[in-house]
């Protein structure tokens, strides 16, 4: 017993002795020592931050190649790849003054690298300088994006745009996994709350080659909140006040972690009443309730990481059918409503080998949408189950190539218990394999990839055929092959150019297959299409971009042709006093692009002048527009910087001016919009009250009180404008 004791201590202690860790000092170009600096394993979910001396430590890391970033406000960010790790590993950096944006590790694309390294441009923002901008929802937050915007219904509803495409041809990422919550209807929203969600990534362009059917527009992609460092324990509370909805949200969140495992969990309440236009009336029932808890729980060692988390969203929201009626300041919503639950479960998973590494991404949604109408009897009532996953595989690499082979798939089934049939029961099965492949050499990249993709739908007859709501059953195959091929160059220090071709597809949805009944929200007839084929379109992107010590400029071009589009189309017929409208296919094209800059003049170090511009045309092979596309915008924002002081750190104020253009280039079923523009403020700043810090923030959304109606808003037709003059005020701290 005394030798099996011995035995056992000497095999632990050789355990402990065998973690690989990685160490060292960062300091600035004048050899001075940089405290706070983030230290970061993506890969891991990972990180510490350097000491007062500079120094840090990594430890208990895998064997094989780790990638890790090195990040703070003011410098330029770096990222070190470290390959046949060693028990003992230094690596001492020295960080270079940036006025600009940190250069962020890019999740979204398949091999992880900085944004200056990547070959697709992929616009990064956090959740952090999005509620900066004050703005009541997640998606209204994404919309500031340039080449992002929304199709809303009050401020309860928002469904992304990414350069003119939406509904089914945007897919979202959460936890690393596919979300799936019946995107395509015109009133089913993101789903997802910004808290516990650090940022966001947004690929403009098609994604198939690595995420399958219905990236054929784009990628929302959004990256979790961090664990804690290394043997840290944090409490945080942030709050916000709406004054035009009367709205508050509230976030507590706790986080943990020690050298192997990690923890956190967050809760959220969110809730508004209607919101009130320039004109001081409140638009009935556009009021929203909303709570949302995440949580998670990692585990990491010398060759296995992995990372469970829960997301559960729960949604009650008014549909405005009666426009600017009763006038309440009432949180309680009204009939007709939505209530919409949302179940979102991951498991992330990385195995290391000596010189290769597996990643496995498993998920599972459960998707509960309920409609009522008078009473608490849900006339509609669909709960859509996905099972998915994604395999990749990292074959050894060289300093110059990359490669990764990988398989993806998808389970998902619809049924429904209302009385009231919106799509019929159905069964979806995907399944992919895609391989790609990153050369590097001198300051130039090649990245190339190949995908087979396979969809087959079934869904369930219902009904009488011939009368409203009824469906035929269905027994669908779709194939399809995608490729994509991307260069990127430094033309000299301060230039950078990317060129990337790359294919999409997307199989019809169940609505526009088998649709038959009037649509509420539109009151028209909608008539599905058995016989669609599959969406497929060829892109191509052109990027530039320089950037010096004060001056920071950018240029996007896109070409999209998209053979198939598929569109609603009125038929010249009525239904009971209902215009029919039949889905069809033509085919269609979209181009147009985003151009923007940011000076910061010397001495000047407190001013920052940024400015950008996006348009987008979509075009039928007709000639006829097509519908859904955003008007041309022009966001011009003057922010100042202040340094730090005793008690306020990050100090900053903001004046933006959005002017959006006469939208006159309509399909033939909507109206024209002419063009507004929105005056916004913002300050704050990190107060620091004794060992408190504190951030603060004070923002005013509309402050001219501007009556306005964008072109992608649903309560457009009957006559209603948008939000009116909205003060938000913000808190975020550490308990």
């Amino acid at each position: 017993m005394k030798k099996l004791i011995v035995a056992l201590v000497v095999s632990c202690t050789a355990l402990i002795q065998a973690q690989n860790t990685v160490s060292g000092r960062i300091t600035d170009t004048n050899n001075k020592a940089l405290s706070g600096v983030s230290i970061y394993i993506q890969e891991l979910q990972k990180g510490t931050t350097s000491q007062a001396d500079g120094t840090y430590n990594l430890s208990n890391l895998p064997k094989g190649t780790v990638r890790i970033s090195f990040a703070l406000v003011g410098f330029g960010t770096q990222y070190k790849t470290v390959s046949e790790i060693q028990k003992q590993n230094t690596i001492n950096i020295q960080l270079a003054p940036s006025v600009f944006e940190m250069d962020e590790v890019i999740v979204s694309t398949a091999f992880n690298k900085l944004q200056s390294q990547n070959v697709m441009k992929v616009a990064h923002e956090t959740m952090k300088n999005l509620s900066r901008k004050g703005t009541s929802t997640l998606i209204e937050g994404l919309a500031t994006i340039p080449g992002v915007s929304q199709v809303s219904t009050g401020a309860s509803i928002g469904k992304p745009v990414i350069r003119g495409l939406s509904g089914n041809r945007v897919l979202v990422y959460s936890q690393g996994v596919r979300v799936e919550n019946q995107q395509f209807g015109d009133e089913h929203g993101l789903g997802l709350n910004d808290a516990g969600v650090e940022s966001v990534e947004v690929i403009k362009g098609p994604a198939s080659l690595l995420y399958g059917s219905d990236a054929l527009g784009g990628v929302l992609y959004f990256n979790p909140e961090k664990f804690a460092n290394a043997n840290t324990y944090k409490v945080n509370f942030s709050q916000k006040l709406f004054a035009n909805t009367l709205g508050s949200n509230s976030s507590l969140g706790l986080k943990t972690t020690s050298d192997n495992w990690k923890f956190l969990a967050r809760g959220t309440m969110n809730t508004h009443s209607d919101y009130t236009t320039a004109d001081g009336e409140r638009v009935t029932n556009t009021r929203y309730q909303e709570k949302d808890f995440k949580t998670g729980i990692g585990y990491s060692d010398a060759s296995f990481s992995s990372v469970l988390r829960y997301n559960f969203n729960d949604l009650t929201l008014g549909i405005p059918e009666e426009g600017i009626a009763e006038q309440s300041q009432s949180k309680s919503v009204l009939y007709p409503k939505q209530a919409v639950s949302n179940h979102l479960v991951s498991l992330n998973s990385s195995l290391f080998f000596n010189s290769s590494k597996l990643d496995l991404d498993l998920g599972f949604i459960s998707n509960d949408r309920s409609e009522f109408e008078d009473s608490e009897v849900a006339v509609l009532k669909m709960k859509l189950n996905t099972f998915n996953y994604n395999a990749k595989y990292y074959l050894p690499s060289s300093t110059k190539m990359q490669t990764i082979l990988g398989v993806q798939g998808m389970h998902q089934t619809n049924e429904n218990s209302g009385e009231e049939y919106l799509i019929p029961d159905a069964v979806t099965q995907d399944f992919g394999v895609f391989g790609t492949t990153n050369y590097e050499w001198n300051s130039n990249v090649i990245q190339a990839g190949l995908r087979f993709d396979t969809r087959n739908l079934t869904s369930e007859a219902n009904g009488i055929l011939g009368e409203e709501g009824s469906f035929e059953a269905l027994k669908k195959s779709y194939t399809s092959w995608n490729a994509s091929l991307g260069y990127k160059t430094n033309l000299n220090d301060a230039f950078i150019f990317r060129f990337n071709l790359a294919s999409g597809f997307r199989a019809p949805n169940l609505a526009e297959l088998s649709s038959n009944g009037v649509h509420e929200g539109t009151n028209r007839y909608e008539v599905g299409n058995a016989n669609l084929k599959t969406e497929q379109n060829f892109q191509t992107d052109l990027n530039l971009e320089y950037k010096t010590d004060h001056l920071e400029f950018f240029v996007n071009g896109f070409y999209n042709h998209i053979n198939d589009f598929i569109y609603i189309n009125p038929s010249g017929e009525s239904i009971d006093d209902n215009e029919v409208f039949n889905y069809v296919q033509n085919n269609a094209a979209l181009f147009g692009g985003e151009i923007g800059l940011h000076f910061h003049p010397h001495p000047l170090d407190w001013l920052h002048l940024e400015t950008s511009f996006e348009t987008v045309t979509g075009k039928k092979q007709n000639g006829d527009y097509l519908p859904l596309i955003p008007a041309n915008n022009w966001n011009n924002t003057l922010r100042t910087e202040w340094k730090d002081t005793d008690w306020l750190k990050e100090g900053f104020a903001t004046i933006s001016l959005v002017s959006t253009f006469n939208q006159n280039k309509i399909s033939g079923f909507e109206t024209r919009t002419a063009g507004y523009s929105i005056l916004n403020l913002g300050i704050g700043g990190t107060l620091h009250l004794g060992k408190t810090k504190m951030e603060v923030n004070l923002n005013g959304n509309n402050i001219t009180d501007k009556k306005y109606t964008a072109h992608l808003s649903r309560l457009k037709t009957d006559g209603i404008s948008n939000m009116g003059r909205n003060w938000v005020v913000g808190l975020n701290f550490n308990l």
